[in-house]
Parts: C-alpha cells; sequence; structure tokens
C-alpha cells in the first residue's frame, strides 16, 4: 500500500508542470473542431468576451495578468477597502429605501434586519412635511438616516435638523447624509440650482454635526440612462471633483470638504464587474484627494440595478438582487440597498421588502460573507479588471474636465449623448439576445398571472432617460397581452418539427423560446390546420432540411400558411420566407410577426 505524504497535496507532484503554450494549444484544438484554424495567442484571443468602454476579459488568468498593488485595506488607494478591518466588525450597513409614507414599515424594517434609512422626499417621494410621521417612533440617535430630497434639499435637511434637536439628539449623535446633490438634479431634471444652500448645509455638518454628510454623488442617473461601468465612475468623479471645487470656494477646508461626500453607485448581476468598478472607484477617489493634498477613502453606498429589474416574470428579480448584493458586499460597499423584486412595478408589498432586507441578512450572517476584508483580493481576474475598468474611468473623466466639467456636459448634452450611444449599442445586444434577459427574452412564461401593485409616486423627470433591459421585448408582451383582452387567445405560429426528435428537439425550443420572447404562443400538437396559426417555422437540422424543407414549405403554403420561417442560418430553401437563429435580431423579427399578424 501506498503511503501518501503528510501534507496530503503531493498527489501531482512527480508529473511536470504544464505550460502556458500546452494549455494554448490544447485550445486551438478545441476550436479547430468548430471550423476556427487558430492557434497560440491567437487560439486564446477567440475565447475573450469584449466588453463595454473596450475592455475584454480573457479566459485564463495567471501570475503574467499582473497590475498594480492595491496595497492593504484602509491605506491609500484603498483598493481592497476603505477601512483596516473592512465590513468585518458587523457586516455592511443595510440600508431600506422608502418613497411612499405607509404606517409602521419604517419600523417594521429597522425591526427586522435594516440598520439605516433612505427616505425620498419631495416629488417622487414623501411630502416634506410628513418628515415627522415618518420617523414617528425612529430612535434617530441609532438609526442614520439619507435624504434624498431632489430640489427641495434645503427645507428636507432643516426639517430632520429640527427633529434631531426637538427629540434630544446630540449632534455628535446624528448620523446620515442630507443628501444634497445639485448636479445629480440637474441630471435628473435638467434643471439646474444654486450651490449656495448646500455649502451652507455642509458648513454645518463639518462644524456641528460630526457623523453628517451634507452631498451625495450618485452615479444611478448615468447608470439609469444607460451608461457603462467606466462612463458611471467617470462621471461621478466629475461630479465629486466639481464639489470639492465649489466647497472650497465657499471657505472649508478641502479635508472637511471631503469628509461631506458619499458616492452612490449601482450594483448589477455582473459581479465581477460590479465588484471591480467598487475598487476602481476608491481608487480613482484616493488619486483625485491625493492631488487635492487630502488623501481620504470613498464612502460607498451600492445599490442594486433599477436597469436589470424586469416587469415580467419579477420573482426572477429576487435572483438578479442576490448576485448584486454579493458583489457589492465583495467590492467593500460600507451601504447595500436591495431594491424589493417588484421595484419596476410600483410600490413594494411586505413580502418583497421582507425579501430585500433578508437579503442582506442571509448573504452576512449565514455565508459570511462579510468575515473577509477584501474576499476577491488577489484573484488575477478581478485586480486585472479593477486596473483597466480604472484607466477606462479616468479617460472617461477626463473627457468630461476636458469640456468644462460635469455641469457643462450636462448644459451641452455632451454626457447625454455619450449614455445614449452606450446604451444603444447595448439594446443591439439585448434585440439580438446576446445579452439574455431571463425571464423575458430567454426562457419567458405566457401563462404568468401579472403582478400588480400600487403605482409608485412619479419620479422626477425632464433630464437624462431611464432605460430598462427589458423595454423592447415588454412593448411587445404588451401588444400580445392586448390582443389576448380583446380576442380571447394570444398571437400563434405552428412548429413544424421535422425528422426525428434527435433532429428537431434544440431547434424547436430555441424557436418556442424565441416566439414566446414576442407574446406570441408556439403550437407544437396536432397539425397546422388544427393549430389556428397562420404562420409556421420549419424546426429540424440542416441535413433534414436540405431533403424536406422546399416541399414542405409548399405543402404548408398550399394549406394556408401565409410566412414561413425557419430554424438555422439563412439558406437556399425555395418557400421558406425568414430565418430564426441564435444572433438574428429577435426584436426586429417578434414585431414584423405582429404586425403581419394584426397585433397592434
Amino acid at each position: 500500500m501506498t503511503v501518501l505524504p503528510d501534507d496530503g497535496l503531493s498527489l501531482a507532484a512527480e508529473f511536470p508542470d504544464a505550460t502556458h503554450e500546452q494549455w494554448q494549444h490544447l485550445v486551438a484544438g478545441v476550436l479547430r473542431k468548430s471550423g476556427k484554424d487558430v492557434s497560440g495567442t491567437a487560439a486564446e484571443d477567440a475565447l475573450s468576451t469584449a466588453l463595454e468602454d473596450g475592455l475584454r476579459t480573457r479566459p485564463l488568468y495567471t501570475a503574467r495578468d499582473t497590475a498594480p498593488d492595491p496595497g492593504l485595506p484602509g491605506f491609500a488607494p484603498f483598493v481592497r477597502g476603505s477601512r483596516a478591518e473592512g465590513n468585518t466588525a458587523g457586516g455592511w450597513d443595510v440600508r431600506q429605501r422608502h418613497t411612499a409614507l405607509t404606517d409602521g414599515v419604517v419600523l417594521a424594517d429597522l425591526e427586522n434586519g435594516v440598520t439605516s434609512l433612505w427616505l425620498v422626499l419631495g416629488q417622487g417621494g414623501i411630502p416634506v412635511p410628513d418628515l415627522r410621521r415618518a420617523l414617528d417612533g425612529v430612535y434617530l440617535d441609532l438609526a442614520p438616516v439619507v435624504l434624498d430630497a431632489g430640489g427641495d434639499v434645503e427645507p428636507a435637511a432643516r426639517e430632520l435638523l429640527r427633529l434631531y434637536e426637538e427629540r434630544g439628539v446630540a449632534k455628535e449623535a446624528a448620523r446620515g447624509n442630507l443628501g444634497a446633490d445639485p448636479l445629480g438634479l440637474q441630471a435628473r431634471t435638467g434643471e439646474s440650482s444654486q450651490f449656495a444652500p448646500v455649502a451652507s448645509l455642509a458648513r454645518l455638518c463639518a462644524e456641528e454635526y460630526p457623523g453628517l454628510r451634507a452631498l451625495t454623488v450618485d452615479a444611478l442617473p448615468y447608470h439609469e440612462a444607460g451608461g457603462s461601468a467606466a462612463q458611471e465612475l467617470g462621471a461621478s468623479l466629475a461630479t465629486g471633483v466639481a464639489y470639492l471645487r465649489q466647497l472650497t470656494e465657499a471657505g472649508l477646508p478641502v479635508e472637511q470638504a471631503c469628509a461631506q461626500l458619499e458616492f452612490r453607485y449601482a450594483a448589477t448581476a455582473d459581479q465581477f464587474l460590479t465588484v471591480a468598478k467598487l475598487r476602481a472607484a476608491r481608487k480613482l477617489w484616493a488619486r483625485v484627494t491625493e492631488v487635492c493634498g487630502a488623501p481620504s477613502a470613498q464612502v460607498q453606498h451600492a445599490v442594486t440595478s433599477p436597469v436589470m429589474m424586469t416587469r415580467r416574470d419579477p420573482w426572477v428579480n429576487m435572483l438578479r438582487t442576490t448576485v448584486a448584493t454579493l458583489a457589492a458586499g465583495v467590492g467593500g460597499a460600507d451601504s447595500v440597498t436591495v431594491l424589493p423584486f417588484d421595484h419596476a412595478l410600483g410600490l413594494p408589498d411586505a413580502f418583497a421588502r421582507r425579501i430585500a432586507r433578508n437579503t442582506s441578512t442571509i448573504l452576512i450572517e449565514e455565508s459570511h460573507l462579510a468575515r473577509v476584508i477584501d474576499p476577491a483580493g488577489g484573484s488575477w481576474y478581478v485586480e486585472r479588471l479593477t486596473d483597466e475598468l480604472a484607466h477606462a474611468g479616468w479617460e472617461f473623466f477626463q473627457r468630461i474636465e476636458r469640456i468644462g466639467g460635469q455641469a457643462a456636459a450636462l448644459r451641452s448634452g455632451r454626457l447625454g449623448q455619450d449614455l445614449a450611444n452606450t446604451w444603444e449599442a447595448r439594446t443591439g445586444k439585448l434585440a439580438k439576445r446576446r445579452e439574455p434577459v431571463t425571464g423575458v427574452s430567454e426562457f419567458p412564461h405566457l401563462a404568468e398571472q401579472p403582478v400588480e401593485r400600487e403605482p409608485a409616486p412619479e419620479a422626477p423627470s425632464g433630464g437624462l432617460p431611464r432605460v430598462r433591459r427589458d423595454e423592447a421585448y415588454e412593448a411587445l408582451r404588451a401588444r400580445s397581452d392586448a390582443h389576448l383582452a380583446a380576442t380571447g387567445s394570444r398571437p400563434r405560429i405552428f412548429l413544424a418539427a421535422l425528422g426525428p426528435a434527435a433532429a428537431h428537439t434544440a431547434r424547436l425550443t430555441f424557436a418556442s423560446n424565441l416566439f414566446q420572447a414576442g407574446g406570441i404562443e408556439p403550437v407544437t400538437e396536432g397539425t397546422f390546420e388544427e393549430s389556428g396559426a397562420t404562420e409556421v417555422c420549419l424546426c429540424s437540422s440542416d441535413a433534414v432540411y436540405e431533403k424536406q424543407a422546399e416541399a414542405v414549405a409548399g405543402q404548408l403554403k398550399a394549406a394556408g400558411a401565409s410566412h414561413v420561417f425557419l430554424a438555422g442560418r439563412p439558406g437556399n430553401h425555395p418557400g421558406v420566407d425568414g430565418y430564426v437563429f441564435a444572433g438574428c435580431d429577435a426584436v426586429a423579427v417578434l414585431s414584423a410577426t405582429l404586425d403581419r399578424l394584426g397585433v397592434s
């Protein structure tokens, strides 16, 4: 019997180390079988994935993919965290968002895991005079309060400060943020505002309320307008720099000015990009404050992305927000807000709010995510992506600065156009299902019962648009719903399976999913004449198509089919009117099909 060495880890000790070149050779062999005759570095490049901002993720990262030293947690450039202890003391701050005044909801959140409150006031939220009622029963010396009052920031801030005084909260015990963000308001509404009242609030906080900040640098308007991760970073950096200039011009020392800012970023279901974005944001802000002569860490509030939330099959949003929250925690966010799964439908119900707050609780308490400082640190992939994203964000920041800064970029429309260009490119990927949306463009459920919610207050508008990944497919599904309500049935298409199951199953499944994404019901049982459909999609293998497609298409048209699709790459098949395949413009195909079927 062979006895293992004491360490038990030397099972491959007698084998030579594999080399990078050997791995590339194996990759080339696999690609050659799929028709790509490449070798060496080209083989590795063939497996790379293009991201926005000109970035690419490679299939393999090794010690050769080095990045600058990220330092240690709590020390500049703060890539590995703004505090030496990270979130190990008690996890991140679980911050719940409130836009409506509902009795008992705020207290229920605080009693069940929420550690701070994010209150939207004024237009799109709770009326400022009702702030007192919203905070009724809340121990203001224990629960930090973050305001988001848009154009009503000064009266909202004064009302909160009055509450602190009336309830005997010591000034040094007050915690939170007054939420002033004039450039964010301009991005949302297109209207500029005076900075003098904001500077006054910042001075008051700096001098009398050490636990309160006056300003929020909210990057969500740029994310919600379709911006990329680098554009979100660059715009937030330009906004932060603009506020530092105005605060120091108003007389605040640069150290105090830096301490008045909190940054808000979107956390998406692209977990590695979110992790890298938060780490890159701290690195970039450390560079700015270093140049200003007051090196300081960035305080970060991460919010699960509204752009990724879907209205169809909203239950899947629970999974998206879980991944996004995990990414925010791994990325080192100080505070995290999990938007309820029904956020896109209106005001969340009690169940949705409960799931939202418990998402953080499970990740902190049961998954122990916060017990490790910078869990992604040392990953060659994450470190490299962090560095590349930081460079892309800095480049976009400099672009904004060259045209006069954030306010000028917003006024001129240049920033809006840059964001629109990025979203246009991404819209093309969504339409072609290169970026899948589960439950919407992939695996839709036509029989799903709609989830109804009370409408949320209308959010401020007039500035940058708000986009959603599901919007094109949502429009198609809405057309189908209207047809169902008017006629009692959805538009249909007959899927004609040719040959044995082994030949047609894959493409039958593909076509079924594609047409359902547009609200078109696929019929697979019985005959074409029995289906009640007027359009058909042939589903089988290329070999079967060569033998049967032309004849079957002719027979179907003779039976009354007005349009015949073929599931597969375009080819020479007489009688076939169109093709559906992986990478086709699904939105265009589905929209045209609904048009032909008379679905308006």
